[in-house]
């Protein structure tokens, strides 16, 4: 029996705009319908394993379960990072939380969120060969079979031969332009991957012996642990004591027993628009088109348009994504350089780093249309059954109009209900509430007016979500 456990953390900052802080690329659906994380569950049907784990930052919480509820995975575990410490730390805690339940100690299956991997059954070959090594006591990692002088990824080169893979001989780090060159043409190296199968008791065995100040900061952080509204969470003060270092580091490059399985399953861990652009389904011309696009003499060009037309005209290799507060243009190979854009925007507090114009809550949504300095409008969706928090405003008040759906209200000592084209409104100071109380999702427009229209002038005297 395997127990999956998925890394779903990271930021995605080289596929902004699409990718943003609070919505990275691994809740996104870059190629299809699914998100990166729903098509990395699906990809386990046909395997025999256990509930999944998925860990993920405290801030996506809400994200993950509602991803997991559309996936029908609702027997996943969510474990909430406190704090980011990479990923040995991670799958430390994961590792001791699986030998604990009932004494078992289960196969870890570690995968990343935001891989894409169009073979499945040729990954699930790839993870029954591992199977036997990581039952003989091995680390497995997967490597890659090269088809590119890749300089975006880390190498595996292989050494002694085992049943259905090799010994690992060394790992390498990003190499330039000509290392990459000689690595392929050798044939003795793999990209690596970042996923591994392993039991958990072997892989705690190796943390304690290369890296005891991790060892002892998850089994303080798991002492901790409790569920709160169908979350785990572990000893925040405790787990921020480990040491940040990744499994790669931590263990695979010390240990004398990790093994490599070779994968050829057409995996990319899309990590730019130029990787993107490599692995979608492309025109005769070369361009990768999502959304309403026109096209008049272009070439070898990924055009996302996500609100509006995009039209293109004469020109060749680029990257043009399209979303409702932000649009880029960038040369394909510049393609890792959209990170700079990102760090930038960070540091002049830029609202496009951090969320989208639509930014989505546990019970809904909103999407903020338009703004000025003493007002500001908002389409508000509510899922059924769903209910914002009992709160009010110092600085704001709301008017509220139902454009579909029946709103139940609550503002002050009186509840009713509103329907379509029908109409309320807040004062400020008013403590109040808004819920769903139908079958079908609630949209109202809502016009605030105030001196003070941020996010923080929200004070929650009641919430469903834990939220303070």
């Amino acid at each position: 029996m395997l127990t999956p456990v998925i890394l779903a953390g990271g930021s995605g900052s080289r596929l902004w705009p699409l990718s943003r802080k609070l919505r990275p690329k691994q809740f996104l659906a870059l190629n299809g319908a699914q998100t990166m994380l729903q098509q990395t569950l699906a990809r386990l049907s046909g395997l025999v394993y256990g509930p999944p784990l998925i860990i993920c930052n405290e801030e996506h919480r809400f994200l993950v379960a509602e991803q997991l509820r559309q996936a029908d995975q609702l027997g996943a575990s969510i474990l909430l990072e406190p704090v980011g410490r990479n990923t040995a730390p991670a799958i430390a805690l994961a590792a001791m939380m699986a030998c604990d339940e009932n004494g078992e100690d289960p196969l870890l299956l570690v995968l990343s969120a935001d891989h894409l991997i169009e073979d499945v059954a040729r990954f699930q070959a790839a993870v029954e060969n591992a199977i036997p090594l990581a039952e003989q006591g091995y680390l497995v990692t997967f490597g890659v079979v090269p088809t590119r002088a890749e300089t975006g990824y880390g190498y595996i080169q292989r050494g002694e031969g085992l049943l259905q893979g090799e010994k690992v001989k060394r790992f390498a780090e990003k190499p330039d332009a000509d290392t990459a060159a000689t690595y392929v043409a050798s044939g003795e190296y793999y990209w690596n991957s970042g996923m591994f199968l392993f039991r958990a008791s072997r892989y705690l065995e190796e943390l304690a012996q290369h890296e005891p100040g991790i060892v002892q900061a998850c089994q303080a952080a798991i002492q901790g642990l409790n569920k709160d509204f169908g979350f785990l969470r572990v000893d925040a003060d405790a787990f921020e004591m480990s040491p940040n270092v990744s499994i790669d580091y931590a263990i695979m490059e010390k240990t004398d027993r990790a093994a490599v399985v070779p994968l050829e399953a057409s995996w990319s861990d899309i990590g730019s628009w130029s990787s993107l652009w490599e692995v979608s389904e492309q025109d005769s011309q070369g361009n990768c088109r999502h959304g309403d696009v026109l096209t008049v003499e272009t070439q070898r060009t990924l055009i996302r348009a996500e609100s509006r037309l995009v039209a293109t005209v004469g020109v060749e290799d680029l990257m043009i994504v399209e979303t409702k507060d932000a649009v880029l243009v960038a040369h394909r190979d510049k393609a890792q350089l959209v990170k700079q854009v990102v760090e930038r925007l960070e540091r002049e507090g830029r609202p496009e780093y951090e969320n989208h114009r639509e930014v989505y809550r546990p019970w809904g949504k909103y999407d903020c249309m338009g703004k000025g300095s003493r007002y500001q409008v908002k389409c508000i969706t509510v899922a059924p059954g769903a209910k914002l928090s009992v709160q009010m405003h110092h600085h704001r008040a709301e008017h509220w109009v139902v454009v579909s759906g029946t709103a139940e209200v609550t503002a002050g000592d009186e509840t009713f209900l509103v329907t379509e084209n029908e109409s309320t409104y807040i004062p400020i100071g008013r403590v109040h509430a808004l819920k769903n109380p139908g079958v079908i999702p609630l949209e109202l427009i809502e016009v605030q007016s105030g001196s003070y229209l941020g996010e923080d002038d929200i004070v929650r005297l009641q919430d469903n979500y834990g939220r303070t």
